[in-house]
């Protein structure tokens, strides 16, 4: 088969070669009307704009990269295609790049990245986006970057970023529990070293205070973000002295590994126990029965990401008064694996 090219394009959508390259750009100065007619076409010839060739005949770079340190698939996989929905959208190509945080040169690791690939800028994931030091002394050296952070706020500075609520939303989650006559509610943390866990973690603990339950200790386990660790800590939870009625996993993995420990104990959920999660992910839906979760659609916050990154490189490209900060509040989801406490 033969690849269509941009003179393809041009000459089926009957316009100039320039305008198709306006268009593929994502330059404003081009009519809504033209803009459409040409898009149609390039779905309709399968045309894929050479990007390499792009970046080499000028000094602008269509590439981005996106930087990530986190084990769990399912984020990864929506992280990536979120980004790459929104580059094939303005006519970039992604690279991936995969790192450790805690590596010691993590700068001079991803300065690299930048320059030798050429790439116009960075989308950073958590846990690296959420370390100031990394991200304020990549920004010094010039690199244009957007972080995905958890946050019960903006954060300070002008670094385009999308901060998640994740305060609010876990606040909502025990809220819904405790309305269901909760008193007894654990909470399973997901690793320390992303923001995420802790502020999960708050939202969790305002809502018991606000109703005037004792925050309990002894149904607090730190733990990692995986279904492993929240099986074995909800084992230790089940068989200790105050067993609880609700179990609040950090994200959906824990809160499933928390439903198979229920049930390998020979115990119903919800009639025994009620378990929530957080994050809607595939873990939620597959669970039987499916688990109460708060709605996070990483996919959206990655593709979100990168148009403000775009619009931060190219302010041309975006719309006039595009905002450099985005707050995305996970929305809650009630499913059958919560129900009303036992007495």
């Amino acid at each position: 088969m033969v690849k269509s090219t941009i003179k393809d394009v041009a000459r089926v959508a009957g316009v100039s070669l320039k305008t198709v390259s306006r268009i593929i750009n994502n330059e404003p100065t081009v009519r809504d009307e033209t803009r459409q007619k040409v898009l149609a076409v390039i779905e309709e010839l399968n045309y894929q704009p050479d990007m390499s060739a792009r970046n080499l005949r000028g000094n602008k770079s269509y590439a981005v990269g996106l930087v990530y340190d986190n084990p769990n698939p399912y984020y990864v996989v929506e992280v990536q295609q979120g980004v790459l929905a929104a580059c094939r959208e303005l006519g970039y190509s992604l690279q991936i790049h995969p790192c450790n945080a805690e590596s010691a040169n993590i700068v001079e690791e991803l300065a690299d990245l930048v320059r030798h690939s050429r790439l116009a800028g960075l989308v950073i994931a958590p846990p690296i986006s959420e370390d100031d030091a990394i991200v304020d002394a990549l920004h010094a050296r010039g690199i244009h970057l957007v972080r995905i952070i958890s946050a019960d706020k903006a954060p300070k500075g002008d670094i385009p970023c999308v901060f998640i609520n994740d305060r609010a939303a876990a606040h909502a989650v025990a809220e819904h529990l405790i309305g269901l006559g909760h008193r007894g509610i654990a909470f399973l943390w997901g690793q320390e070293e992303h923001h995420s866990s802790g502020e999960r973690f708050a939202g969790y603990r305002n809502a018991l205070l606000e109703h005037d339950i004792p925050v309990d200790d002894g149904l607090i386990l730190k733990g990692e973000y995986s279904f492993d660790s929240g099986f074995r800590r909800t084992l230790t939870l089940m068989e200790g002295p105050h067993r609880p009625s609700a179990i609040f996993g950090c994200n959906d993995e824990i809160a499933a590994g928390a439903l198979a420990a229920v049930k390998s104990m020979g115990l119903s959920v919800p009639a025994d126990v009620s378990i929530a999660g957080f994050e809607n992910s595939p873990f939620s839906k597959q669970a039987q029965p499916p688990l109460t979760t708060a709605a996070q659609s990483i996919g959206d916050v990655a593709r979100q990401a990168m148009l403000l990154l775009v619009a931060d490189m190219r302010p041309q490209a975006g719309q006039e008064g595009t905002a450099t900060v985005n707050e995305i509040i996970p929305e809650l989801i009630e499913r059958p694996s919560t129900g009303p406490a036992t007495a």
